[in-house]
């Protein structure tokens, strides 16, 4: 009986100072107005301000200059629809190349489509005859736009041209002539082929794991600060188990940033009109390892910070490196292999690519169970550095308290 007295006692004390610890963090939270910079402002200004940036989603009336030295009504008619479209405006049709190149210099045009002077004289001898498209490839969307509004116009005026130059009995056998073989693109899971909806979502989710190790690193540089041995368990007898402490922290973490998580990956998307197919509970259940991961990596990596600066220095820059190995703006089978396992380090990496899949592509949990599952490994791995992390900050400040009380 008394054992069982025993363990229900320490038991009951273990839970009573794990809910001091949860309120001293939560406290320690709302008095640091950086920490509330990092777990509210900028998880709230930064989807908006990335969504409104990419609000358009593709490029529009992309600038292009024109080098007409066929002067003919085929060079002119195939110009008049490039301006057409809604990609590209020709901004003004040049003599020479000379005067194109300069207003390319000058950023006044982005892409140079050129006629040489045999351009209609070819094509009514019935010979092959060629448009060339220059373009400044400093940026690929203005390169995407001058190549599908050139593309399509040229396969339109081709197929009418063939029509004129070959004319047949009936409607049917002209038609098959013009378009033997019909195509039919089809643009899944992103229809508008637009920049946001998929770049944003995977911005999205870094901004989660970024602002935790932030705003958590800070925490933990402060307590450095503030206590006399430079620990980060501050002296004080509701602080001395290890559990206690890993959970009751992590318990103020996870009650905000479910807030958080509802702001950045439901309301946001849905202001701005973004892919949201998945199924909620599907993305419920994965982002729960992967909140767990986050928390339990940012700290693990509090343990390290000696100053509230600290995670400033280390962790801001980062973030496009973490964005561009999560296999999101490169595709991850061509990334090297070293920079993908460095990849897996973070929660941040198979967090995105499951969460595209879900929420962009409406994939299953089973679908996922890859990513899933490295989520739960991660989540356990870094709950138990963390553990081992403040265990030895207890030892460090006993073994210190102890020496100082000698002295």
């Amino acid at each position: 009986m008394k054992k069982e007295h025993r363990l229900r006692y320490i038991i009951k004390e273990g839970i009573l100072d794990m809910f001091y610890v949860w309120k001293d963090e939560l406290k320690n939270v709302f008095k640091d107005s950086g920490v509330m910079i990092f777990f509210f402002l900028v998880p709230f200004i930064y989807p908006l301000l990335y969504s409104f940036i990419y609000n358009n989603e593709v490029v529009h009336e992309a600038k292009m200059v024109v080098v007409d030295q066929s002067d003919s009504y085929l060079s002119r008619e195939f110009v008049r629809r490039v301006n057409a479209t809604s990609d590209v405006q020709v901004v003004k049709v040049c003599s020479d190349m000379k005067a194109a190149e300069k207003m390319l210099d000058e950023k006044e045009a982005y892409g140079i489509l050129y006629f040489p002077s045999d351009f209609s004289k070819e094509i009514h001898k019935g010979n092959q005859t060629e448009v060339v498209l220059y373009c400044d490839m400093s940026s690929l969307l203005f390169y995407k736009a001058f190549l599908l509004a050139a593309t399509e116009v040229s396969l339109e005026l081709g197929a009418e041209l063939r029509a004129h130059n070959n004319p047949v009995s009936t409607e049917k056998m002209q038609e098959i002539t013009v378009n033997p073989i019909p195509y039919e693109s089809v643009a899944l899971y992103n229809t508008q082929n637009g920049f946001a909806s998929f770049l944003v979502p995977a911005i999205l989710i870094l901004v989660i794991q970024q602002t935790l190790i932030l705003g958590i690193g800070m925490l933990g540089g402060t307590a450095r600060e503030k206590n006399r041995f430079h620990s980060l368990v501050p002296v004080c007898r509701h602080f001395n188990g290890t559990l206690r402490i890993v959970l009751g922290k992590s318990l103020t973490y996870i009650l905000l940033y479910v807030v958080v998580c509802i702001w950045v990956l439901l309301v946001v998307p849905k202001l701005f009109g973004l892919p949201q197919v998945g199924e909620g509970w599907t993305i419920l259940l994965f982002l729960l390892p992967y909140l767990f991961a986050c928390i339990f990596f940012s700290m693990t990596l509090s343990g390290f910070m000696t100053s509230r600066e600290s995670p400033m220095m280390v962790f801001v820059f980062t973030s496009v490196i973490l964005l561009f190995i999560s296999g999101v703006s490169w595709p991850k089978e061509a990334i090297p292999p070293f920079w993908k396992a460095v990849g897996y380090f973070f929660p941040s990496t198979p967090g995105i690519q499951g969460f595209i899949r879900i929420n962009t592509c409406g994939a299953t949990l089973n679908e996922v169970a890859h990513e899933y599952h490295i989520l739960w490994i991660q989540a356990g791995v870094y709950f138990v550095l963390a553990c081992v992390i403040y265990r030895f900050q207890i030892l460090q400040r006993s073994l210190l308290d102890q020496a100082k009380s000698d002295q």
